[in-house]
């Protein structure tokens, strides 16, 4: 018999805690997890030197891209 439950990368914070997702619950998850916190290392190094703004641009496209993955993977929030 087929599991009809999604298989959520990212859980949905518990009421009473905010919106949003908490941490994640499969590998899949916890690459996209460790990979934006690899990516925000290397633009500290990479970016950052070049100004204060374009570091804060790019820091901007990352959590937009985190949040738009969390979006579509996650959990429904408030679920």
């Amino acid at each position: 018999m087929k599991n009809t439950k999604p298989d959520y990368w990212f859980a949905a914070k518990p009421p009473g805690h905010g919106w949003g997702w908490g941490p994640p619950l499969t590998w899949q998850g916890w690459a996209v997890f460790v990979g934006f916190i690899v990516l925000l290392i290397a633009g500290s190094v990479l970016v950052l030197p070049y100004g204060t703004g374009i570091f804060l641009a790019y820091v901007a496209v990352l959590g937009a891209l985190l949040i738009l993955i969390c979006a579509k993977k996650g959990e429904p929030p408030g679920s």
